[in-house]
């Protein structure tokens, strides 16, 4: 979700879109868009890359009109924008023109930081768009965009379908905005499965489910479909590890609700639930062996390994192995 400084009005001399979420970042920059085009429906609106924002063409940009028309000049890649340019867009900052909104998006990097240390001293509206990189923070992009359709969907069915579709916000939006649309009432872990079973079938978290459940022939099978199907290997290796340090953590904690070890290991209660279920057969030297199985997979993943397919299999059959140990001589 992207977030907002204080200054929350979509109509700000200058908004500051900042990071490398392609989803979020034009979610900013419809969010302008709408607001002027409210305020005024013939809104003259102009998206540029740093190509066609050469020296001079900011200011022809922002001259007064003859009819005070309201205007939104959007800057994609702003970090990429020349020098004399960038001298332009700093010059503007300190006196921007009325009935215009310019609308900076940067990536938020090195590359181009005096001009968004600018836009920032200067009071620019921003909106941080950064990748997601963590599970979490696509599982909480995926219950605000049922919250912001106005519909209820279970912890369950919100983990099911990032599990399903993966790191893609758009297809995440995209999923969401289907089954609100197709589906009344409350969206569940069945509905969700109806309408992705392929691909949660081939997700990088169904490998480590079955994996750690100690499925070594069904772990594989999924393995082999993901990879079919496209999955990053270092998608799936973080599955693993984080299957397999979840059944640690829970092993490791003290008894009580799952309310109350949710808050104690930073895990939904839905999921300790599930944790318990997969523990069975676990032993503390059984998740040793397995996280360093995960830990030269995923060596292997990243270039240490001539196959990196065979790594991954070789992984997945040694933590199936170790959710067995327990009970074994």
């Amino acid at each position: 979700m992207a977030r907002k400084t204080a200054n929350d009005d979509p109509l700000a001399s200058v908004t500051l879109a900042v990071g490398q979420e392609d989803l979020l970042l034009d979610r900013a920059v419809q969010e302008v868009v709408a607001a002027a085009k409210a305020a005024d429906a013939d809104t003259d609106v102009r998206d540029l890359t740093p190509d066609q924002l050469q020296p001079g063409t900011l200011a022809e940009l922002t001259s007064p009109s003859l009819f005070a028309e309201r205007k939104v000049v959007v800057v994609r890649n702003a970090q990429d924008l020349s020098a004399d340019t960038i001298k332009d867009v700093k010059a503007y900052l300190g006196a921007p023109a009325e009935e215009i909104t310019l609308v900076l998006l940067h990536a938020g990097g090195a590359k181009g930081k005096g001009l968004l240390d600018a836009a920032r001293k200067a009071g620019a509206r921003e909106v941080a768009c950064a990748k997601m990189t963590k599970p979490a923070d696509r599982l909480a992009f995926v219950r605000a965009e049922f919250r912001t359709a106005g519909r209820s969907a279970t912890p369950e069915a919100c983990q099911a379908l990032v599990d399903a579709i993966g790191s893609d916000l758009r297809e995440l939006a995209s999923a969401v905005s289907q089954l609100t649309a197709d589906i009344e009432g409350t969206i569940d872990e069945a509905i969700v499965g109806r309408y992705y079973t392929g691909r949660a079938e081939a997700s990088s978290f169904t490998v480590a489910d079955r994996a750690v459940e100690g499925r070594a022939a069904e772990a594989l099978e999924a393995l082999r479909w993901s990879l079919a199907t496209g999955v990053a290997p270092v998608l799936i290796t973080s599955a693993l590890a984080q299957g397999v340090r979840a059944i640690g953590k829970l092993s490791s904690a003290r008894g009580g609700r799952p309310a109350d070890l949710a808050r104690e290991l930073g895990m939904p209660p839905w999921k300790i639930d599930r944790v318990r279920q997969q523990m069975r057969g676990w032993t503390p030297d059984g998740v040793s062996v397995a996280l360093r199985a995960v830990a030269e997979a995923d060596a292997g993943v990243k270039g240490g390994s001539d196959d990196p397919e065979y790594a991954l299999e070789k992984c997945v059959v040694t933590i199936a192995r170790a959710a067995r140990s327990r009970g074994r001589t």
